[in-house]
């Protein structure tokens, strides 16, 4: 097919399983052509390799699920962020003191995908 036109952007997305709850993100080169007949059509390509649109048919690269929620880049970073500062040991000092005001144990939190998905909710 002979081209006229070709133009590329990047863009990067977050992707979330609801199968599995395994997130992640990709950016995306994506280039837009025009044939010698005035057709459209978009080529994706993520790490130099040909790839189908990830707005179509995402699979999770985790379970091989299609249910995938698609989101603006950063979100699955921005959670697994925070969760990683949720799991990082207290320092001594507020760990002497949370000590003084309780003395009961915390259950260990079990997450669940509402859990992991609920930054994402619109307020």
């Amino acid at each position: 097919m002979s081209e006229i036109a070709a133009t590329t952007v990047h863009e990067a997305y977050a992707f979330a399983c609801m199968k599995c709850g395994y997130g992640w993100e990709q950016s995306y080169e994506i280039e837009h052509h025009v044939d010698v007949h005035g057709h459209a059509f978009v080529v994706y390509t993520a790490d130099g390799e040909r790839v189908p649109s990830p707005l179509s048919t995402p699979t999770c690269a985790n379970c091989g699920g299609h249910v995938v929620r698609i989101m603006r880049a950063g979100r699955v970073a921005g959670v697994q962020e925070l969760l990683r500062k949720q799991q990082t040991p207290q320092t001594s000092e507020s760990s002497a003191k949370d000590r003084t005001v309780s003395t009961a144990a915390t259950p260990e939190r079990h997450w669940r995908l509402s859990d992991l998905l609920h930054p994402f909710h619109r307020r």
